[in-house]
């Protein structure tokens, strides 16, 4: 008999452990995929701290950079020298030449002269063509390797200006030393002539570089003596020249614009400067065709305002005047159409600045204006279609910041802005037109009033400058105040013309109507009534000294070639019937 055992049986695997390297590695393979494809995410949507990132900081070394650059690759580069001015804006110089690659360096001088003093040289619209003035004439060069073509031969120094403005249009109504407009394709240059030589002389005395004064003559047309004649001309620069001439009677030119390649808008002011007229020219045949006329019982402002235009310039909008019921006029966007219809884009008690752009594509219109405050300046746009619908664009976009200046691209899809001041925590606005007096925290200091140098002008704003006043308010312990009373512009019509017939009257009031005082032992005790800035000229600087033949004169004053006599005041007739 067999027996059987029952206990159990203990089995022990006395081999080596075997790893599993397959699935270690399958392991580690995914590690390093899943860390690669973070660190690309990482390196592909972090931005590069590049100067032109609009969240890096600039600093000084960056303008080093390759990044800033100047990349050109027919590049040339126009540079003045000894530079010498002549008026407000103008100047002469002599002008190189510069290649930015192969370094060469030519002098730019008309042909068969050598070391020439030139009025004026710039680029134009296409490649390497340019202008330059010389001796009151055009130059044209179609490269700056090719020979110069002499545009016009009238010029006479002094006497004749081609392409330039005299004293009386640099000065007073264009505000620019330049008198000539490319069209956009470069193909046509408009330009005006001035002839002064009916326009009688006045001579200025200089004391220097002699032992004794000498008297410089220059063109200088009083009220009511004989203007300068003008004509604008367009001259074709490609293929046979051609000039044709426009030349209205006894007409300003006030605002030359290209609104293509072919036309010109162009508005004209009569001697008044009551009536205006602005047209539309064809650059090919010279005809000119009246888009619309303006008249005022008083003067015409804002006629250096550029208009927008459709590309089939069917469509034009202007700023005018508008009725705002009992407030009076104030400027708002005009739109005038093909078949006449006049549609008033704005309206309420404040004034559009500035036309800025007109995008065609959405309906829209870009302008600046005083909706916020009559300080401020803002970015709006409003659409052209339906209920007119007004948006502001700077509104709260940067903190503080209340005074823009806009520049927008020729495809109104892109602005650039400039913020040119903040509202400061201790300002304070008042209004002036009823001769109230001002009440203000600031009793015991100093007090120097400025008001506006121009007719029409505005001296409070937001915007940010420095000049003296700003020193004496910020070293000297002295209260600055910037008056605008009646007769300042951007706060409507009323206020603006009511010194018509009452120059030097209602204007002074206001200025005079500060009553500071302090109070000292008890005693009410007046200050100081205001002194004005030294750097005050024309309109301010007679303002200025109005004050002092006050029945209540300020104690002490300053001005810089102030008007003592409008009738000795360059051509500026409407303001004679305001005295």
């Amino acid at each position: 008999v067999r027996k059987i055992s029952h206990e159990p049986q203990e089995f022990v695997d006395v081999s080596p452990p075997q790893r599993n390297w397959k699935g270690i590695a399958i392991s580690l393979l995914v590690i390093v995929v899943v860390c690669s494809l973070i660190t690309l995410s990482v390196v592909v949507l972090t931005p590069a701290e590049l100067p032109e990132s609009s969240k890096s900081k600039l600093t000084v070394e960056d303008l080093y950079r390759p990044e800033f650059s100047l990349h050109d690759p027919e590049a040339r580069w126009i540079s003045a020298r000894l530079s010498l001015q002549v008026y407000r804006y103008s100047y002469t110089a002599s002008y190189i030449v510069y290649n930015i690659h192969t370094r060469e360096v030519w002098e730019l001088n008309p042909p068969e002269v050598q070391n020439s003093v030139l009025q004026y040289a710039a680029w134009g619209q296409q490649g390497h063509q340019l202008i330059y003035i010389f001796e009151n004439n055009i130059y044209y060069q179609s490269d700056v390797r090719s020979s110069s073509l002499r545009i016009t031969s009238s010029g006479l120094e002094g006497v004749v200006f081609n392409g330039l403005a005299d004293w009386l249009y640099e000065e007073e109504i264009l505000r620019s030393h330049l008198a000539h407009w490319w069209s956009p394709d470069g193909e046509r240059l408009a330009f005006l002539t001035i002839n002064d030589s009916l326009v009688p002389n006045m001579v200025l005395a200089q004391f220097t570089g002699s032992t004794y004064p000498r008297g410089v003559q220059y063109p200088y047309p009083t009220a009511g003596q004989t203007n300068p004649a003008v004509k604008l001309s367009v001259v074709n620069l490609f293929g046979a020249t051609h000039t044709l001439e426009l030349q209205p009677p006894d007409f300003y030119v006030t605002m030359v614009k290209w609104i293509s390649d072919k036309q010109l808008a162009v508005r004209w002011l009569n001697r008044s400067q009551n009536a205006s007229v602005l047209t539309v020219c064809a650059a090919a045949t010279g005809v000119c065709h009246q888009r619309h006329k303006e008249i005022s019982e008083t003067w015409l402002s804002r006629q250096g305002e550029e208009p927008l235009f459709s590309e089939d310039s069917g469509t034009f909008f202007i700023t005018l005047p508008v009725r705002q019921g009992g407030h009076g006029d104030f400027h708002h966007i005009t739109m005038f159409s093909q078949k006449d219809e006049v549609r008033y884009l704005t309206s309420g008690t404040w004034e559009v600045t500035k036309l800025l752009a007109y995008d065609e594509n959405n309906n829209v219109v870009f302008f600046l204006s005083t909706e916020t405050a009559a300080e401020q300046r803002h970015l709006y746009s409003v659409w052209t279609a339906g209920l007119f619908p007004r948006r502001c664009l700077t509104c709260g976009l940067k903190e503080g910041c209340t005074f823009f200046d806009v520049d927008v691209s020729p495809d109104a899809r892109r602005a650039v802005l400039r913020c040119r001041g903040q509202r400061a925590a201790a300002s304070s606005y008042f209004i002036l037109e009823n001769n109230l007096p001002l009440q203000s925290a600031f009793l015991f200091f100093l007090l120097v009033s400025v008001p506006t140098d121009t007719l029409g002008g505005q001296a409070v704003t937001e915007e940010f400058s420095l000049d003296w006043d700003s020193v004496l308010a910020g070293s000297e312990q002295i209260i600055v105040a910037r008056l605008d009373g009646r007769g300042s512009g951007f706060r409507g019509q009323r206020v603006l013309e009511q010194i018509h017939q009452r120059l030097g009257s209602v204007d002074v009031d206001d200025q005079i109507a500060f009553n500071w005082k302090s109070s000292l032992g008890g005693e009410d005790e007046t200050l100081r009534r205001g002194a004005n800035d030294s750097s005050l000229q024309g309109y301010g600087g007679y303002l200025t000294l109005m004050m002092l033949k006050a029945e209540k004169p300020i104690r002490c004053a300053a001005a810089q070639a102030p008007i003592i006599d409008w009738t000795m005041y360059g051509e500026l007739r409407p303001l004679l019937s305001f005295i």
